[in-house]
This record gives structure tokens, sequence and C-alpha cells, in this order.
């Protein structure tokens, strides 16, 4: 009996340790968009933890790997080879374009899946392989219902369209200026801005003289207020029209008093479906308004947790599979995918900034 005891023990000691299954996030977590970075890391640790303080997935811990990109391509090429390297194979991540579709040349080479919460631009899905995925809308979606927007509500009006030159800024502006363009409006200035300046009067100047009535704004929260503000302290009340990256509290918090009016679209307001009901409130209770990205960032790391379980394997090519096939349960609604990877009936919806508030109109 004595010699059977540290046998057993010995077999024991020699038997491997059941890994965690890492989930890869990379995000903007330094730099002037490091807010929605935030968001997205706040939803991303949420899910992560109550994924597993219910059990985890095939009898396994899901671990978190984080990285910055700081909406930096080529940050973000990096951020997606050290996630290579160090062997995961599932990535939540990117908030900005730009990063998202050169670092998804790196996952599609690797065999790593990704789902973005929130990059946006076609080509992400469109260029892509079957291992790239999203769970929010497209911005030939979203400029389409901006295009219709100003169409019928601004009809015979002075539109300027304005972008960033990024891939989402400068995507979003050009979606909107073929469908408006499409349905025989012409647009009185398209013109580009430069990210990271402070001082946007020449550029408010321009746009008071020309008498423009409405004015989008293709781009990020922090210019998207900053030109919002020097148009009103220019005396301009012009209205303005931004995509999904305005609808952060940061934007106010630059804009004050002057960002009331501003529209924005993006999609309903994942807070208000009954399946997020639980985790908003847990997230409040713990000091945390989950606004924006941050609901969008723990849906796609409950679609990995669901696909991980239909495929019964913690294998690429099956949960790939299963993430073409089947639905998958999220705090989003529920969640399928086209053969692009682009997930299926997303509505956008328009909203407006009021003291501070910015709620569907």
């Amino acid at each position: 009996m004595k010699k059977i005891i540290p046998a057993i023990i010995a077999l024991m000691f020699a038997l491997p340790a059941q890994a965690d299954i890492s989930i890869g996030f990379i995000a903007p977590l330094t730099g002037q968009n490091a807010v929605a970075g935030e968001q997205m890391r706040k939803g991303a640790e949420q899910a992560i933890k109550d994924i597993n303080e219910a059990g985890g997935v095939l009898g396994q811990k899901l671990k978190l790997e984080s990285a910055d990109d700081a909406c930096d391509p080529k940050q973000a090429v990096a951020a997606a080879n050290q996630m290579a390297t160090k062997g995961v194979k599932y990535v939540v991540g990117h908030y900005c374009s730009g990063s998202a579709i050169p670092a998804s040349k790196v996952f599609m080479e690797e065999k790593i899946i990704l789902v973005s919460p929130i990059a946006t631009n076609p080509k992400l899905t469109d260029e892509g392989g079957d291992t790239i995925f999203r769970v929010c809308g497209r911005d030939d979606k979203q400029g389409s219902v901006i295009a219709q927007l100003l169409a019928k509500e601004f009809k015979g009006k002075h539109i300027a369209l304005l972008n960033d030159k990024s891939a989402y800024g400068r995507g979003l502006a050009d979606q909107v200026k073929g469908e408006l363009n499409k349905a025989g409006i012409t647009e009185t200035k398209f013109e580009s801005f430069t990210a990271g300046e402070k001082d946007y009067s020449a550029l408010v100047a321009s746009l008071k003289q020309a008498n423009n009535d409405v004015i989008f704004i293709g781009g990020y929260h922090t210019e998207g207020a900053l030109i919002t503000r020097q148009l009103r302290e220019a005396g301009s009340k012009a209205q303005v029209i931004g995509g999904d990256a305005l609808l952060t509290n940061e934007f106010w918090s630059i804009t004050g008093n002057a960002g009331d009016g501003v529209l924005v679209t993006f999609t309903p307001d994942p807070r208000k479906n009954a399946d997020a009901k639980p985790v908003v409130e847990r997230l409040r209770k713990a000091g945390y308004e989950p606004e924006s990205f941050t609901l969008y960032t723990y849906g796609a790391v409950q679609v990995f947790a669901d696909a991980l379980k239909q495929a019964g394997a913690d294998d690429v090519a099956k949960v790939t599979a299963v993430m073409h096939k089947e639905k998958f349960k999220t705090v989003l609604g529920e969640l399928g995918f086209d053969k692009k990877g682009d997930v299926l009936g997303v509505d956008y919806v328009v909203y407006n900034w009021k003291n501070g508030a910015c709620t569907e109109r």
C-alpha cells in the first residue's frame, strides 16, 4: 500500500495541467482614442469574468491577453504578431479600421480568428478571409442612412462633407458622398482635415463663409468635438452630423453645450436589450457606465465562448465553421454572420446630443 500511494501521486504530477484558453484583446489603450479603448477593455474583462464564474468553456477558463495598438497601423500589426507569437488563436479587437485592416492580414496568415467589436470599414471583411468577423455594422450601410437623413431633412440646403483622412473617417465620408450624389444631391464642399490638431479655425472660417447649412464630420470624437465647438464659437448655427465615433461622453466633455443638437448615427443602444440587463447592472454597481463600445466588446467575447462550446473543441477550423453557420446569444441579441463575416440584420438609428446625453430621436 505504501508503494502504491507514491506511485499515484507521481502519476498525478505527470498528467499535463489543463491550460487556459487565451482570448486576445487589442485596442487603443493609449493615444487620443484611449477612451474608446477603455470602454472596450471594460467589456472584455467583464465578459471573461462572467464566463469564468459560470464555469468557463470546455472545462477550461478563459484568459485575456491584451495589447495596445494606439490606433496606429504599424503598432496594430506588431500587436497582431505578438498574439501569433504567444499562440493566441482568438482575438477580439481593434477600434480603428485603419488598424484592423492591416492587422487582419496577419490574422489570416496565422490562422487566427478575429472578431472586431467596432471596426466598420467595409474593406475589413470584403478583403478578409474566412477567419475575419465583426459584430458591428458597416460604413456602407451607415453612410446610406446618413445620406438618406440629409436628403430627407435637409433638401436644398448647402451640405459640407469633412473627413480626417483615416480609413474610418474618409471611408464613411466617401460612402455618404456616393449615396448623396446618387440621389442627385451635390455637396458644396468635400474636404479633409488633419487629425491631432487643436486649432481648426481656418477650416471653420471657410465653412462659415460658404454659408453651409449642414456639416458632416467623418472622423473620431476628439476632432469632431473640437470642430463643433469652434463652429459655435465662430457663430455658426450649421447642423452638425457625425458617425458612431461621436457617440461617447468624451465628445460632450469637449464640446460642452456647443454639442447640443449634434446628430449621430449608430445601432440601437444595446443597454436596452433584455439579455444585456444583468451585465449592465453589474457594471453600474461597480461604478462603470457601459456606454458606446463596452457591450460590443462583451458580445464579441461571448461569440467566441459560444462558438467554442458549439464546436466542442479548441480548434480554429471547427470554431470558424461554427461561426459561419450557427447563431450566438449575446448582450447584443442573437447574432449570426454572413459568408464574409459581417453580422446579420444590423440597423442604424439617429441619436441627438442634448444637455450632455445622446439619445435616440
